[in-house]
């Protein structure tokens, strides 16, 4: 009697592998070179705008995956602001996704405001992101280049304010728009 559980445990756990196997293939390879995936980011204070990689096609994005109560991010978040600030004018955009559980997005806005954050934020509760962009964790951060193409990929805290960094985004927003 006990084995009909079992079977089912059993199904299940098939199914959710090739569930994963499938949504792996489908994203294979996000990379430097590789074209950014597709995301959908409610806008922070206005949750019925969502936000694609559609809606930033021919402009140079850092996308910041975050969550409130990540360490890290926190860390991180100033040197980001200094990023965005430093290029905003010369067309760079900067969209950080919180990635924090749905029911938080108060938390999210609460937090923003407190760290005077003036980069676009989005919210993505669901894990979504995370499995599409492949993430190791948070932060993970991806440069986008007009052509739509991921060129820099940072997994955990980084250093915006670095030289190589700067090199990085100036090569990127010298590029002619498509």
């Amino acid at each position: 009697m006990a084995r009909g559980p079992m079977v089912l445990a059993g199904l299940a756990l098939l199914g959710a592998g090739a569930w994963y196997g499938w949504h792996a293939s489908a994203n294979a390879g996000v990379a430097p070179g590789t074209p950014a995936p597709d995301f959908a980011g409610a806008v922070l204070g206005d949750p019925s705008q969502i936000k694609g990689i559609a809606d930033y096609r021919g402009e140079v994005v850092v996308i910041n995956l975050w969550a409130t109560w990540c360490i890290p991010c926190i860390t991180e978040m100033p040197s980001i602001q200094r990023l965005y600030e430093r290029y905003r004018d010369r067309g760079l955009r900067v969209v950080g996704i919180a990635v924090d559980d749905p029911p938080f997005a108060d938390r999210v806005a609460a937090f923003v405001k407190e760290r005077r954050v003036t980069f676009e934020i989005l919210h993505e509760g669901s894990g979504k992101v995370e499995l599409d962009y492949q993430t190791r964790g948070i932060p993970a951060t991806y440069v986008v280049a007009r052509d739509g193409r991921i060129r820099m990929i940072r997994q955990g805290a980084a250093d915006w304010d670095a030289p190589s960094v700067h090199a990085v985004i100036e090569q990127l927003l010298a590029a002619p728009r498509p």
